[in-house]
């Protein structure tokens, strides 16, 4: 037992002296879940608002590892504590991979009535009072809203949403996001930020009645 347990230490050092080589900064990549696990996943924290389901389960897709959340009219964010473990200078570079499955009929981000997402990322910059000053950012698979929209949230006025996918013409696809974390905070915010101190996913499909289902990878800060 010692022996593999050493041994499962010494797979996890190289693997992660590996990620550092490549100038990558692990947030998550599911791989000390076990498959089949459901719930909230260990190492992030659920939502203190609501009435949240966790309909999520590690599975292994299309042979990666990833976090599979359903939603049936309602919402549920789960984040994961990165503050001191990001130095945006260094790595400024926010990349993961997502495929959605369903996403919420008529969901439009940009709209109290309707401000359901299948696929969301939360970048999250605190601030004092915390529900009314911090900054976040959410990255988004929207249902209707064009590519390329970026608009604040009518129903969190902290969170500024930017789509960077649209509707059903890539349902069912994994697809690899990388952003520039840095520009996309000057140019909502007007200044260059701080390192973020946490991170959040999630899946919303309450305001708009109906459901939604997405494939959560792998998530890493990188190196220009």
């Amino acid at each position: 037992m010692r022996a593999r347990l050493t041994l499962t230490a010494l797979v996890l050092a190289l693997a992660a002296t590996a990620w550092a080589q490549s100038g990558s900064v692990v947030i998550e990549d599911w791989a000390k879940h076990p498959a089949g696990a459901k719930g909230i996943p260990d190492g992030w924290k659920g939502q203190n608002w609501g009435s949240p389901k966790y309909d999520f389960t590690i599975v292994t897709d299309d042979g990666r590892k990833a976090l599979h959340m359903k939603s049936v009219n309602e919402g549920s964010t789960v984040s994961k504590d990165i503050k001191g473990k990001i130095n945006l200078k260094d790595t400024p570079f926010l990349e993961w991979s997502w495929k959605v499955t369903v996403l919420p009929k008529g969901g439009d981000s940009c709209h109290k009535a309707t401000d359901d997402q299948a696929g969301q990322v939360f970048l999250v910059w605190p601030r004092f009072p915390e529900a009314v000053r911090s900054q976040i950012i959410g990255y988004v698979w929207d249902s209707t809203q064009p590519v390329g929209t970026i608009c604040k949230s009518e129903k969190t006025g902290t969170v500024t949403y930017v789509v960077l996918r649209s509707g059903a013409a890539e349902l069912g696809k994994w697809v690899t996001e990388r952003r520039n974390v840095v520009d996309d905070f000057k140019k909502i915010y007007g200044d260059a930020p701080v390192d973020p101190a946490a991170v959040s996913i999630a899946v919303d499909s309450n305001d708009t009645n109906s459901t939604a289902e997405w494939f959560m990878g792998s998530l890493f800060f990188k190196k220009p």
